[in-house]
């Protein structure tokens, strides 16, 4: 049975793709700069996973954006 993905980590994962996208980048080219594997990426962008705070502070430091700018618009 599968339970639907907590709605905080839906929204940040659409945040984290939208940024993405922006630059033009596949999943595996932001992995890469944010030193993540692949499929955990898209994992989080399904919102099937919910990143840790250092994972999201690569994440937003690899797309060139404030932390704070990638929860913001979470909300």
């Amino acid at each position: 049975m599968n339970a639907t993905p907590p709605l905080l980590g839906r929204q940040f994962g659409k945040v984290v793709r939208h940024w993405r996208r922006q630059h033009r980048w596949s999943q595996e080219a932001l992995a890469e700069r944010a030193d993540l594997n692949r499929s955990y990426l898209g994992e989080i962008e399904r919102g099937d996973a919910m990143p840790s705070l250092d994972t999201a502070a690569k994440l937003a430091r690899a797309l060139g954006v404030k932390l704070s700018e990638l929860i913001t618009f979470c909300e």
